[in-house]
């Protein structure tokens, strides 16, 4: 009898949470939309099928980091879902946490499953650096990047960067306590990889999705630039996500804050006007995150019913 309450509780949480962030927001809601009134239509369509592709791509990605198999609809199900879930959590600790939940649910061992989170992160780091490099190489629009980056800060950055990852890893090494499960835990990690790695169709999922996911929201901002006229080549604003994603991705806000900041800024350095890069951001993140909000909630709600998480 006391596991009804608390069931009924998760199922209500986020439905609460979409309505209590859309009170929060409700003028950032509401300029959106009337900026979002002259635009063409057509183009938004497009951006919105294009934003569909997004969970598959991430489906696809969280299947091939695990060597398990999973029933595509669920796991579909379940990526959609965690968007609701990644306002909630910053640095995409929402999504990972649903994720971690459906797994364990499927009878995934809590180590395989926690590796193959791991190995979902590094492939999408991995992967969008190089679609960036790709890019950068390819591209006129690299010679801009260049009054993005504020002067004199990039280097220091950096170093203090590597300094706190050494100082992590000589911590983890030296301690006794913390030495061992680290070690245990890569090293099951690494096996999970290797085994992943040996099977094709696991490889073409894990690095496929990570490559498409990038490159399916970046087309996202693209289209929605076009129903705006944002005057901007589709390859520049490309760049400009991948730029101002890569840079600023890992700051842990809450619904991506620190990304549409520095996408705007970047659009601007691009050539873009403030005004009308603002309506970009705002009309790419209203497709991607604000619009499939409420549904994603209601889709976590069910599957938290029927003890999918």
């Amino acid at each position: 009898m006391a596991a009804r309450p608390v069931r009924l509780a998760l199922c209500l949480a986020p439905l609460l949470l979409a309505g209590g962030w859309a009170l929060a927001n409700r003028p950032v809601a509401y300029e959106g939309v009337v900026r979002l009134t002259a635009a063409d239509p057509w183009w938004l369509l497009a951006g919105a099928a294009v934003t569909c592709l997004t969970w598959v791509a991430a489906a696809c990605c969280r299947q091939g980091a695990l060597p398990d198999r999973l029933p595509p609809g669920l796991l579909l199900a379940s990526q959609f879902a965690a968007g609701a879930a990644n306002h909630a959590l910053p640095g995409g600790l929402g999504a990972h946490a649903v994720t971690l939940r459906f797994l364990r649910t499927r009878g995934v061992p809590l180590s395989r499953a926690t590796a193959s989170i791991g190995l979902y992160s590094l492939a999408r780091c991995l992967a969008r650096s190089l679609v960036l490099l790709l890019f950068l190489a390819c591209t006129p629009a690299r010679q801009r990047l260049g009054d993005v980056l504020p002067d004199g800060r990039l280097v220091p950055t950096a170093a203090a960067a590597g300094g706190v990852l050494a100082v992590t890893g000589l911590v983890v090494m030296t301690v006794r306590p913390l030495r061992r499960p680290v070690t245990r835990i890569i090293g099951g990690a690494l096996a999970d990889a290797r085994e992943v790695h040996g099977r094709p169709s696991r490889v073409l999922a894990l690095w496929g999705g990570a490559v498409a996911m990038p490159l399916v929201q970046a087309g996202v901002l693209v289209c929605v630039g076009a129903s705006l006229d944002l005057g901007l080549p589709w390859h520049h604003v490309v760049l400009a996500h991948l730029a101002a994603g890569t840079a600023v991705g890992a700051v842990p806000s809450p619904g991506g804050l620190a990304v549409d900041a520095a996408l705007v800024w970047t659009l601007v350095a691009f050539g873009g006007s403030p005004a009308l890069a603002t309506a970009t951001v705002i009309g790419y993140r209203l497709l991607t995150d604000w619009l499939p909000l409420l549904p994603g909630a209601l889709v976590l709600s069910a599957l938290i019913r029927a003890e999918v998480l």
